[in-house]
C-alpha cells in the first residue's frame, strides 16, 4: 500500500496543457457570447420602449415623442445617451414640465464603446394618436452596433404605419438583415 498520493509532474503538465488549450477556445467564444446578450438585451428594451411611447399615443390620444435629450432637455441627434418617451404637447422636441408635458419612461444609456444610430441627423420618433409615426422621415431603422463587432450588430425597422420590426438573421449567415435583405450597417 502506497502511503504517498497526489499527482506526478507529468500528470500535472497534461493538466494544464489541456486546461490552456480549452480557454484558448472558450475566450473568444464566451467574449462574444456576452456581447451577443448585450446587443439582444438592448434591442429588446428599444423595442419596449417603442412600445410603450407607441401605446401611450394611442391611449392619451396625444402625439408621443421618444428622442435622446441633451443637456437643455431638447431632442437631439445623440441615440446613445438615455432615450426618454413624454408627451410633448406644444410639438417643440423639448420636455418641460412647466408647461404640462408629461414624462412616461425612459431607458438608459447604451455601452459607451457602442453605436446606435437613427438615420444621420434625426433627432426623434414621434407617434400620433392614431399610432402611427409622425413628422419627415418618420420612418426608419433604429441601428446598435458594438464595438469591434460588427457581425453582431441588429436594428429595429420603424414603420410609417407605427409598427416596428426587429431585425434578423434572414439568410443564416451570422449577421443580422432589415426585412428587404439589406445587413445592419452603422457609420
Amino acid at each position: 500500500m502506497d502511503k504517498y498520493k497526489g499527482f506526478t509532474l507529468v500528470e500535472l503538465m497534461v493538466s494544464i496543457t489541456i486546461l490552456a488549450i480549452l480557454t484558448a477556445i472558450v475566450v473568444p467564444n464566451f467574449n462574444e457570447f456576452v456581447i451577443k446578450v448585450r446587443v439582444d438585451n438592448e434591442i429588446s428594451q428599444l423595442h419596449r420602449l417603442l412600445l410603450t411611447a407607441r401605446n401611450s399615443a394611442i391611449n392619451a390620444n396625444q402625439a408621443v415623442t421618444l428622442c435622446p435629450l441633451d443637456t437643455n432637455s431638447s431632442c437631439s441627434t445623440d441615440w446613445q445617451n438615455e432615450i426618454v418617451v413624454f408627451i410633448d404637447i406644444n410639438d417643440d422636441n423639448k420636455f418641460s414640465a412647466e408647461s404640462g408635458e408629461v414624462f412616461i419612461r425612459t431607458k438608459p444609456s447604451i455601452n459607451i464603446t457602442d453605436k446606435l444610430q437613427y438615420g444621420l441627423t434625426r433627432k426623434r420618433i414621434k407617434f400620433s394618436p392614431t399610432g402611427r409615426t409622425t413628422g419627415w422621415g418618420s420612418n426608419g431603422t433604429l441601428k446598435y452596433c458594438p464595438h469591434d463587432f460588427d457581425n453582431l450588430s441588429r436594428a429595429i425597422v420603424i414603420a410609417t404605419s407605427g409598427r416596428f420590426y426587429p431585425s434578423t438573421d434572414i439568410d443564416h449567415d451570422g449577421k443580422d438583415e432589415k426585412r428587404n435583405g439589406s445587413e445592419i450597417v452603422c457609420r
